[in-house]
């Protein structure tokens, strides 16, 4: 089992960056694929990018975010960033980190996190 954490969300203006981190607990963190996910407001959680396991070579992103975004995991540390650059106001949700055993991101299954607010915005 893990445990997620997430940090690093805040208020940002269109065009600027932030780095959330999702701090993990547990055993066995380089086992499990990472994901962040999104919640706007009135809409359903969505998928934004993901890394896989061990040493993390195969990432995927969500098409609006590709050039934008970069995630990144830390075993040693047992963490997982998500660089967000050229922010856009659409890009304002709640994200989530996600543990999973299986690389099937167009679900809700494994571990999450709290959420942390990114609110893009002048």
């Amino acid at each position: 089992q893990v445990q997620l954490v997430e940090s690093g969300g805040g208020l940002v203006q269109p065009g600027g960056s932030v780095r959330l981190s999702c701090a993990a607990s547990g055993s066995m963190f380089s086992i499990y694929h990472m994901g962040w996910y999104r919640q706007a407001p009135g809409k359903q959680r969505e998928f934004v990018a993901a890394i896989s396991s061990g040493s993390g070579v195969s990432t995927n992103y969500v098409d609006s975010v590709k050039g934008r975004f970069t995630i990144s995991r830390d075993n040693a540390k047992k963490m997982v960033y998500l660089q967000m650059n050229s922010l856009k106001p659409e890009d304002t949700a709640v994200y989530y980190c996600n543990a999973r055993r299986e690389p099937d991101y167009s679900n809700y299954r494994g571990y999450w996190g709290q959420g942390t607010q990114v609110t893009v915005s002048s």
